[in-house]
């Protein structure tokens, strides 16, 4: 064999070897996205199983970790702010990141009260978008009927979080939160949408509103 067909050979050998490598390396990568969300959801699970033991503080206290972990909730608080964010103090900012964390940690533990036969299903093919990668869920009901519940995933401190959640795959929460939040710091600013976040987490961390 000439020197030149040896060199077509291993050319042919090396592509083909990247070629099978890549659906492994896909996978990985995929397996890396929807980690985030089936830890949250493990979480999650476990609370709603656990739910009248631990009552709304305890739901809390366990979701805590768990949501801290899986969501980027700085982040979500900027986009759900907008183009406000940077002429607000830093002061501030903090004061609102944390009301918005506490908030979307009261709400989960509020709506997910109970479990009668649930179960998440996380698809492992994830989509990529421009905005980020998008992992597919469904919530099942105890009744067999899905809701679909979709993660908007971006990197963050060198992993994978959550920025934001598409219900029914259209519905974005940050979009709805934005439209409420304007509304707010149109009247009153940030100390009182820093106030409007401490009042509905109070509110939904009452043991009578779990």
């Amino acid at each position: 064999m000439s020197r030149a067909s040896r060199r077509r050979v291993l050319c042919s050998i090396a592509a083909l070897a990247g070629a099978l490598a890549v659906p492994g390396r896909a996978a990985d990568d995929d397996a890396a996205v929807t980690a985030p969300v089936r830890a949250f959801y493990d979480a999650l699970l476990d609370a709603m199983r656990r739910a009248k033991v631990l009552g709304i503080k305890g739901r809390y206290d366990r979701l805590a970790p768990a949501i801290e972990s899986a969501f980027d909730l700085a982040a979500m608080t900027r986009i759900a702010i907008g183009p406000r964010w940077t002429s607000i103090p830093k002061d501030q900012q903090a004061a609102l990141v944390d009301g918005f964390s506490r908030m979307t940690i009261a709400t989960y533990a509020n709506r997910f009260d109970g479990y009668s036969g649930e179960r998440f299903d996380v698809e492992p093919a994830v989509d990529t978008r421009s905005s980020g990668k998008v992992v597919h869920t469904r919530l099942v009901q105890s009744n067999g009927e899905p809701v679909s519940l979709d993660y908007l995933m971006r990197t963050s401190g060198g992993g994978w979080k959550i920025v934001d959640v598409y219900l029914t795959g259209t519905i974005s929460e940050l979009a709805t939160r934005r439209s409420e939040f304007a509304a707010i710091l149109n009247a009153g600013g940030a100390s009182a949408l820093i106030d409007s976040l401490r009042q509905q987490a109070g509110k939904l961390l009452r043991p009578s509103a779990g």
